[in-house]
C-alpha cells in the first residue's frame, strides 16, 4: 500500500466564491452533488418519453396533448407516427443507459464517498473531476438538442447499428443531424467518464490512509474501483468508434457502409465498409456497460445490507473477487448480442459458453447476500427494502439470461419483447433500485438531514410491485412473437396482445407517479427534513466518522487512521454493538480481515 498522506490530494483553497463553490466547484463532494442532480433531471425525461411510448402501445390512434409542440411532423395533431416512436425509444434507451445508470451509482455516489471512505480529503485531479462532470454535462445538453434540430433525434435505437448510422437523411428522420449529434453526445459522454475514471484509479491506489490496506476498503470502494477500471477500457473503445461514424456523415468516408447499399431507392455513395465493424466496437463497449451500471449497485447494496444486518457478508474476500470476476468476464461475451448477425456456429459457441460461466460469479454474489441474511436481525427501512428489491431483480432479470445465452433460443427470441424485459429488470431497475436504497442510506450525510420513512416504505412497495407488474409480462409478449419494436400491432397474431400491453401502459403511469413519492421526499427532506447525527445508522466506515455533512476537506483537518476492516459488527464495544474503522479500541471478532 502507498501510505500517501490525504492532504496531498488538496491542491486548492477552499471556495470563496458562489460559482466556483457551487458550479465550478473543484470539491468532490459537490461534484457528486451535481452528477446526482444530472442524473435525476435525465430519469425525469426518460420517465416520460417512457409515458409517451407506453400510451402509443397501448392506444396506438389517440392523440396525446401537446405532442405536436415536441415535433409538428413526428406528431401531427398529437398522433404520433411509427417513425417518431422509434425516435422517443431511441432517446428513452441512450438517456437511461448514459445519463443514469452510468451516472448516479459511479459519478454520483462514486465521487462523493469514495475519497472519504478511503481517508482522502479530495480526488488527486480536482480539475480533471471537475471537467469529467462539465463534459457529461455538455454531452447531455447535445443530446437533448436533437429534439429541436432538423426532423429530430435518430431513430436508430441507443445500440445506433450499422448501416442506418452511417447513411444520413436517406435512413429516415434524424438520421442526419440526428445522428451527428447522437454521437457527438456520446464521444463527449466517454472523455467524461474516461476523467472520471483516472480519478477513481488514482484515489484508490494512491490516497488511502494509514491502516486502509485493500482488504479494508468498504464493498462500495471496491465496486467502484472495479467499475472504473471497466471504464476505463470500455469507453476508450466506444469514444473513436463513434468519432467513425461522425466522419463517415461529414468527411465522406465509408467505414460502416458497404459497397452498393441501396436505401429508400437510393444507391449510397460509399464503398468498403462494414457493418459489423460497429456491433463488435459497440458491443465490446455495451455488455462491459452492463456491468458499469450494475457493479456499484452490488456493492451499494452490500454495503447497505450489512449496515442493517449488524453482522458481516459470509465472506468479503469472495464478493469482491466475484466482481472482478464479473469486470474481466464482460469483455468475453459480447459477441452474444451478435448470435443472429450470421457469424460462424463455432464463434456463438465461443461466446456461449462464457455467457454462461460469467453466472457463476453473480450467483456466487447473490447467494452470499441471501444466505448471509439467514440469522439477522435486518433492520427494515427504505434503504434495506430497496436493497432486497435489488436481489429481486437482478435474480428475476437474470434468469431469462440463460435461455438468450443460447445461440439457438436467442434466434428466436432476440428481436421480441423477452430480450427487452430480460435487460430492463437485471439491468435497468436493479441499477435504480442500487440507486434509491443509496439515497435513502447516504441523504443524511450529504444533505444533514433525514428523508422521511414513511414515504419511504411507500415509494418502495409502488415500485418492486410496479416493476414486476410492467416487466415479467414483457417476457411473454416476446415467447408469444411480439416483435420489439413495433409502434402498433396490425397483424392478426398480435391482436390478442393488445390487453396485455394495456395492462403495462396503466402499470407504467403508476409506478411512474409513484416516483413522485420520491421526489417530493427528496426536496421536502433537503430542506425541512429532521436533522440528520453524525452517525444515524449506527455504522462503521469512514464516512460515519466525519461530521455532517463533511467539511470542505471531509475531517476537519484530522488525518483518520484505520484500526479495523470496515464491517465490525456484532461485538460488545464501548459504542454498542459495532467498532468504527478508526476506533483503536480492539474487540474479539471471527472476521477480521487483514
Amino acid at each position: 500500500m502507498h501510505d500517501m498522506s490525504a492532504p496531498a490530494a488538496h491542491h486548492h483553497a477552499p471556495p470563496t466564491s458562489f460559482i466556483r463553490k457551487h458550479v465550478f466547484s473543484l470539491d468532490h463532494k459537490v461534484i457528486g452533488k451535481q452528477y446526482y442532480a444530472l442524473a435525476l433531471v435525465a430519469a425525469l425525461c426518460g420517465m416520460v418519453l417512457s409515458w409517451l411510448m407506453r400510451i402509443h402501445l397501448g392506444w396506438t390512434n389517440v392523440a396525446i396533448p401537446g405532442l405536436q409542440l415536441l415535433s409538428k411532423n413526428g406528431a401531427s395533431g398529437g398522433v404520433m407516427t411509427p417513425e417518431y416512436y422509434l425516435q422517443l425509444m431511441t432517446m428513452h434507451g441512450t438517456i437511461m443507459v448514459f445519463f443514469v445508470l452510468t451516472t448516479a451509482p459511479f459519478a454520483a455516489f462514486g465521487n462523493f464517498f469514495l475519497p472519504i471512505q478511503v481517508g482522502a480529503e479530495d480526488m488527486p485531479f480536482p480539475r480533471f473531476n471537475m471537467m469529467s462532470f462539465w463534459v457529461t454535462f455538455l454531452a447531455f445538453v447535445v443530446l437533448m438538442s436533437a429534439f429541436f434540430v432538423g426532423d429530430g433525434p435518430s431513430l436508430g435505437g441507443w445500440t445506433q447499428y450499422a448501416p442506418l448510422n452511417s447513411v444520413g437523411a436517406a435512413g429516415g428522420p434524424g438520421q442526419g443531424w440526428g445522428v451527428v449529434l447522437w454521437m457527438t453526445s456520446i464521444a463527449l459522454f466517454c472523455v467524461g467518464q474516461l476523467l472520471g475514471a483516472l480519478n477513481f484509479i488514482t484515489t484508490t491506489l494512491d490516497l488511502r490512509v494509514k491502516g486502509m490496506s485493500l482488504m479494508r476498503l468498504p464493498l462500495t470502494a471496491w465496486a467502484w474501483f472495479i467499475t472504473s477500471c471497466m471504464g476505463l477500457t470500455a469507453f476508450a473503445v466506444l469514444m473513436p468508434a463513434c468519432i467513425l461514424v461522425i466522419l463517415d456523415h461529414v468527411a465522406g468516408t465509408s467505414f460502416f457502409v458497404p459497397s452498393n447499399s441501396v436505401i429508400n431507392d437510393q444507391v449510397l455513395p460509399h464503398s468498403g465498409g462494414s457493418t459489423l465493424l460497429w456491433q463488435h466496437l459497440f458491443w465490446f463497449f455495451g455488455h462491459p456497460e452492463v456491468y458499469i451500471a450494475i457493479i456499484p449497485g452490488i456493492g451499494i447494496v452490500s454495503h447497505i445490507l450489512i449496515t442493517n444486518m449488524r453482522k458481516q457478508m459470509l465472506s468479503q474476500r469472495v464478493l469482491v473477487a466475484s466482481m472482478g470476476a464479473l469486470a474481466v468476464l464482460s469483455y468475453m461475451v459480447y459477441g452474444h448480442h451478435m448470435f443472429v448477425s450470421g457469424m460462424n456456429p463455432v464463434s456463438a459457441l465461443a461466446f456461449s459458453f462464457p455467457t454462461l460461466v460469467i453466472t457463476i460469479p453473480a450467483t456466487i454474489i447473490v447467494l452470499i447476500q441471501v444466505f448471509s441474511l439467514y440469522g439477522s436481525k435486518l433492520r427494515i427501512n427504505s434503504a434495506s427494502l430497496f436493497a432486497l428489491g435489488f436481489i429481486s431483480m437482478f435474480v428475476s432479470g437474470g434468469v431469462s439470461g440463460f435461455f438468450l445465452a443460447q445461440p439457438s433460443i436467442d434466434i428466436m427470441l432476440h428481436a421480441t419483447y423477452f430480450v427487452v424485459g430480460h435487460f430492463h429488470m437485471v439491468m435497468g431497475v436493479a441499477a435504480m433500485f442500487g440507486i434509491f436504497a443509496a439515497t435513502y442510506f447516504w441523504f443524511p450525510k450529504m444533505a444533514g438531514r433525514m428523508m422521511n420513512e414513511t414515504l419511504g416504505k411507500i415509494h418502495f412497495w409502488l415500485s418492486f410491485v410496479g416493476t414486476y407488474c410492467i416487466f415479467m409480462p414483457f417476457h411473454y409478449l416476446g415467447i408469444a412473437g411480439n416483435i420489439r419494436r413495433y409502434s402498433s400491432f396490425p397483424d392478426d397474431f398480435l391482436q390478442p396482445l393488445i390487453p396485455v400491453h394495456r395492462w403495462i401502459t396503466v402499470a407504467a403511469l403508476i409506478t411512474g407517479a409513484a416516483q413522485l413519492i420520491f421526489l417530493y421526499n427528496l426536496i421536502h427532506s433537503r430542506f425541512w427534513g429532521n436533522l440528520a447525527a453524525d452517525n444515524p445508522w449506527e455504522a462503521t466506515s469512514l464516512e460515519w466518522s466525519t461530521a455532517t455533512p463533511p467539511p470542505f476537506d471531509n475531517f476537519g483537518g484530522k488525518h483518520p487512521v484505520v484500526y479495523h476492516d470496515p464491517y465490525q459488527y456484532g461485538v460488545q464495544s464501548s459504542v454498542g454493538d459495532y467498532v468504527m474503522q478508526t476506533s483503536p479500541e480492539q474487540v474479539k471478532t471471527e472476521h477480521e480481515e487483514k
